[in-house]
């Protein structure tokens, strides 16, 4: 499901193409977490969500009641059948994200991860595309690669019998191929419908935001209407009463549709304002400024020096005056006033690495993201011209961002 910016993704419940930074903080989010690693396809990791096994055994029982009505000579092997249906079919799902995922990658976007979970599949690309043409292919692509895989498994289902093995397994894998394709194509935030409806409606308007709000609010009513109107499509089918586990079932899973299609809207609607904000953050209003200090200089006469200059942070700078660390806020606070003077502020700096120079006219998402490729508490904010132009906290940086979040309304 997409329930950030950008996110695409497939399978029973949706899909969507998720902004990596949407949602949190200036860190970047780790790898680690996101279930069992399956590989690297194009260098982008596979994982496997612990809540996939649940609908794995799910799909294995249902599938399994259905060839014993077709095939009854199976007798319990056919929940073996079952299982390998459901890895087919969630292999298809990869197959999905995967064509999101070389599309991103074509277009210069970064994606992070991909993920299979109990509703689908999630394709997290770490940047919005930058127009809407690009925006369309992006979510386009995958529902056309689950048409193709429904052709390719039709074509199979013609040169074997349809009452065998391979026979069911092919007309099931086609039948899930051709939902997947249709279900991610309604027009409604965070599927791949509502991704195309994005970019018609920017393209038409010229402003991504509308085109955005557009799509989620469609996403709602989409919300709404599964949750009315799945039970009552499946119950005309049916001779029994609502009280039926049938229909519980039925109300059960359009119930957790509902809330997945409804909250991927809303959270889409929510980044898109927040990226608007995100401008706000700017590596120049949020540096504090810096005095330069020598690596021998005691901490007490560096902080006389910071606080009659009004900085609020110190440069460790070296005999020609270039500078060479970064003093770190955290070790000052854990020093003792009456220790100060004789502790040397070169002991509690951190050398200037690659990456901890930045410029200060960075902001919004550039800003973050290149906070995000170098992880540090400080960096040393440079003009243009290479002069120092003072020093960024993360935690300021942090502030602002949570700030910015609070201001944005759902």
């Amino acid at each position: 499901m997409d329930n950030t910016g950008r996110q695409g993704g497939s399978g029973t419940g949706g899909d969507g193409h998720q902004a990596g930074q949407r949602g949190s903080g200036p860190q970047r989010p780790r790898e680690s977490g996101g279930g069992i690693l399956m590989g690297r396809p194009f260098g982008v990791p596979v994982y496997v969500a612990p809540s996939w096994f649940l609908v794995a055994a799910l799909i294995t029982w249902v599938f399994g009641g259905q060839l014993d009505r077709v095939l009854p000579e199976l007798g319990r092997a056919r929940y073996l059948v079952s299982l390998f249906f459901a890895v087919a079919f969630y292999a298809s799902v990869l197959v999905h994200e995967l064509a999101h995922t070389v599309a991103a990658l074509r277009f210069k976007l970064p994606v992070r991860r991909i993920q299979l979970q109990f509703f689908g599949g999630v394709s997290e690309i770490e940047k919005e595309s930058e127009t809407p043409g690009r925006e369309f292919v992006l979510a386009f692509v995958g529902p056309l690669l689950s048409l193709v895989l429904a052709g390719v498994f039709w074509l199979g289902l013609q040169a074997v019998e349809p009452a065998t093995v391979p026979g069911v397994l092919l007309a099931g894998l086609m039948v899930s191929n051709l939902l997947v394709a249709a279900f991610n194509l309604l027009p409604g935030l965070p599927l791949d419908g509502g991704r195309m409806l994005r970019a018609v409606v920017w393209k038409i308007s010229g402003r991504a935001m509308t085109g955005t709000v557009a799509a989620a609010w469609v996403g709602r009513a989409l919300a709404v209407s599964v949750l009315i109107g799945l039970p009552l499509l499946t119950q005309a089918d049916r001779s029994d009463s609502f009280g039926s586990v049938d229909s519980l079932t039925d109300a059960l899973l359009a119930a957790i549709l509902a809330a997945i299609i409804w909250t991927g809207a809303g959270n889409s609607l929510r980044m898109a304002r927040l990226r608007e904000r995100l401008p706000g953050l700017r590596a120049r209003t949020l540096t504090r400024r810096a005095v330069p200090v020598g690596a021998a200089t005691p901490l007490s006469e560096a902080l006389r020096r910071a606080n009659e200059q009004g900085a609020r942070a110190l440069v460790v700078v070296d005999g020609a005056g270039a500078p060479t660390a970064l003093v770190r806020e955290s070790a000052i606070v854990g020093i003792p006033a009456h220790r100060r003077p004789w502790v040397t502020v070169g002991t509690l700096a951190q050398d200037l690495q690659d990456g901890m120079r930045i410029s200060a006219e960075l902001s919004g998402e550039e800003l973050l993201e290149t906070l995000r490729q170098t992880p540090a508490t400080e960096y040393l904010v440079v003009e243009e011209t290479g002069e120092v132009y003072g020093v960024l906290s993360t935690t300021d940086v942090e502030r602002a961002f949570v700030a910015a979040m609070a201001r944005t309304p759902s």
